[in-house]
């Protein structure tokens, strides 16, 4: 059988594009080596986010205690907590078959390797399975990458897919990376109290974001006691008599019951004959067009083609390739502004440009407005009042949105929107914001006074 689309990969991107493709009435096939959902559902933003959800109550009782208007403690079973992960997974996992099924797609599950013109090759637990399609797409997401001497064991040494799969949490924890991953778990383990270590090789954490977010997350590590080294570089972690030993490049060495080894994740793009179907790769990711497409008739959306890696952005790169496969659009992809969040206590958000590349693409009309979450109803009924809102302008338009604070990844989606359409200071007052509110701070900040940058 010929397919109108083979997918190969079922993350975020690959089954999106499955899905709607079969929807536009075209016969498709879906290809996973793995488990249904990929990185995300099953090792990553899920799991992460309930481990954050179970234990953020530990969270909320510290900041209420600290206002002395409560007291005692929450006890949450690990055991417990990772039994209802799988109980999650199993259950979404099933709902997406059932999906598909009713669609029509045919779930082909093996490792898939273009194998000549318009061909798939599946190696299934069965044997290999040779598919034909008009149209393929790439959906193979990303893994975690390590730098020499910084390969996990599975021991005491673990990356991030080992560290969500832990039966116990460790008592001490070293972080290597200080990025969303790191972050993210550094903060669970520090509520189960964890003593955390945090290393990385530049200047600050979160380095990737405003420096300004950068120094208020480090503000608050430093009040739970985290020991954050910055511009330290690591020459090697191993596991010595069941412990966990990293050594910096001076020699120096500390140890940990674990080290979470987080410097990143690369594109999967090994052994699946790519460059022999006419794929260009550039450090492994795949290059595309903009349209997406990497070949004649074969596309890459998500973490494979190293635009962003994010579960969102493969989803919409989804949408476009299958509308474009279905005749039903025609021009280049594009994709408006991308958010990206780091969640737990606090959280970040961003969308658009930070105040630094705004700046260096329009210096002499950038200017920056704020508010402080102090000031904020809900921050205050939380007791999380630490944070604030910063706005970007250029020429007197709204071109990024950047939070940093108590729940502030519900601002996400309105940031976004306001990014998209270019608010200017007259828009400010065409929406009615609601009282009491996280969102009245996103109010404050655009209609504070403005700064020039």
């Amino acid at each position: 059988m010929t397919y109108d689309l083979i997918v190969i990969g079922s993350g975020p991107g690959g089954f999106d594009c499955a899905v709607e493709a079969a929807e536009y009435g075209l016969k498709v096939a879906l290809v996973e080596k793995d488990f249904l959902g990929g990185t995300c559902l099953n090792r990553g933003c899920i799991p992460t986010k309930l481990w954050l959800g179970a234990t953020s109550a530990i969270d909320e009782l510290h900041n209420q205690a600290k206002m002395k208007v409560a007291s005692g403690e929450v006890n949450i079973d690990f055991a417990a907590l990772q039994g209802r992960v799988q109980k999650h997974l199993v259950g979404t996992r099933k709902a997406m078959a059932m999906q598909l099924k009713k669609l029509g797609i045919d779930l082909v599950e093996g490792f898939g390797k273009l194998s000549g013109e318009g061909k798939v090759d599946v190696e299934t637990e069965d044997g290999t399975v040779t598919l034909e399609y008009k149209n393929l797409v790439i959906a193979s997401g990303s893994k975690p990458i390590f730098f020499p001497g910084l390969e996990p064991d599975g021991d005491c040494v673990l990356d991030s897919n080992m560290f969500l799969s832990m039966e116990t949490m460790p008592t001490s924890l070293i972080v290597v990376g200080a990025g969303f991953i790191g972050l993210e778990m550094a903060q669970v383990a520090h509520r189960f109290g964890a003593k955390v270590t945090v290393i990385d090789a530049m200047d600050r954490v979160a380095p990737l974001e405003d420096p300004e977010v950068s120094k208020a997350l480090r503000s608050t590590f430093k009040r739970w006691k985290w020991d954050v080294q910055l511009e330290k570089r690591v020459s090697g972690v191993k596991t010595v008599d069941g412990k966990a030993v990293l050594t910096f490049d001076t020699r120096d060495k500390i140890e940990a019951d674990a080290v979470l080894v987080a410097v990143g994740r690369g594109p999967v793009t090994s052994d699946m004959g790519l460059e022999e179907a006419g794929v260009t790769l550039e450090f492994n990711k795949i290059a595309v067009d903009e349209t997406l497409q990497a070949a004649p008739n074969i596309y890459a959306i998500g973490d494979v083609n190293g635009i962003i890696q994010l579960a969102h952005a493969a989803a919409h790169q989804a949408h476009y390739v299958a509308a474009r496969i279905a005749g039903k659009i025609d021009g280049d992809y594009a994709s408006g502004p991308v958010p990206s969040v780091l969640y737990g206590a606090p959280e970040v958000m961003r969308v658009g440009l930070l105040e630094n590349e705004a700046f260096l693409m329009d210096h002499e009309n950038c200017e920056t407005s704020r508010a402080q979450m102090a000031a904020n109803p809900m921050a205050q009924a939380h007791a999380a009042t630490q944070g604030f809102v910063k706005v970007v302008w250029s020429s007197g338009k709204v071109v990024g949105v950047t939070a940093v604070g108590h729940d502030v990844s519900r601002l996400t989606t309105p940031a976004t929107m306001i990014v998209q359409q270019g608010w200017t200071k007259d828009d400010v007052y065409g929406t009615i914001f609601p009282h009491p509110s996280l969102d009245e701070s996103l109010l404050q900040a655009l209609k504070a006074e403005k700064k020039s940058v």
